[in-house]
């Protein structure tokens, strides 16, 4: 298998209790309860409009929540003073949707940019260290000089994967990471996410859409409906949740073709 040893319980790394998110007269959440634990790589779907995303935002405190609490290494992100907020954002790297990367910047300009503002590196430095994280995502030295607008879809993901990682992280937030890319790059970059898991020791929260994603690198996942976490467990238990969503994403031709692909994958020794 590919998921590590099941996390003791304590070792919650992310705890949202009672979380209320409101945009005007719309509720997004609605007394939503999740954890995460230490090492796991946990997907998170949902439908259209369920705040997916609007969760780790809350997580990551770029979005502060109508009601409710965020704690992530046992502390209240918004509660803490500016300095000892900064210094508990530099253990998040977030890859956002679309990579969000600087179009005025060059690859290796991109992932350097947080060593230089946060962790007080020359730009000498700071590139060389670059080359280093984006090399680690598989990117070839070629790549540092070229411009976001000048790379492939997956190139740019990784690219943005290089920047998320570029502070040594323990917490990793994916958005839609393989959104936007050919079968072949989306399982690559799924390979990707889980060799860095395991040699990286990196926690992974991860919005997806992607049923292959789910099958073939999540330990847990968890589904959004009714403005809460309806279900969240091993991917097999969570399938025959009997809500009809749940049925329809899982047990359609879709999720189905992802359930037989996973079931026909060579085991970890083999590849």
């Amino acid at each position: 298998m590919n998921a590590l040893p099941r996390p003791h319980p304590q070792d919650d790394v992310i705890q949202v209790r009672h979380l209320v998110n409101r945009f005007g007269a719309q509720t997004v959440h609605e007394q939503l309860d999740l954890d995460v634990r230490r090492g796991e790589i946990l997907g998170v779907v949902g439908g259209s409009g369920t705040g997916k995303s609007v969760l780790l935002r809350s997580i990551v405190g770029l979005q502060r929540p109508t009601a409710g609490q965020v704690h992530v290494f046992g502390k209240d992100l918004l509660g803490l003073p500016p300095g000892q907020r900064s210094a508990m954002e530099r253990r998040f790297g977030v890859l956002f949707q679309n990579g969000a990367l600087f179009s005025s910047l060059n690859i290796v300009e991109n992932v350097a940019m947080p060593l230089i503002e946060h962790a007080g590196l020359s730009r000498p430095e700071a590139q060389a260290l670059a080359g280093v994280k984006l090399a680690l995502t598989g990117l070839p030295a070629s790549a540092e000089t070229k411009y976001p607008a000048e790379l492939s879809g997956g190139m740019v993901k990784r690219a943005a994967l290089a920047r998320a990682l570029s502070l040594d992280p323990e917490i990793l937030f994916l958005d839609e990471p393989t959104a936007g890319l050919d079968p072949i790059s989306a399982a690559a970059f799924d390979q990707l996410i889980l060799t860095l898991r395991n040699a990286l020791g990196l926690t992974v929260f991860l919005v997806t859409h992607d049923l292959d994603t789910l099958y073939t690198i999540c330990d847990r996942v968890a589904v959004l409906s009714q403005k809460k976490v309806l279900v969240v467990g091993p991917l097999d238990e969570v399938a025959r949740c009997p809500d009809p969503w749940v049925q329809s994403y899982f047990h359609g031709p879709r999720g189905r073709a992802a359930e037989q692909a996973h079931e026909h994958e060579p085991s970890p020794e083999v590849k």
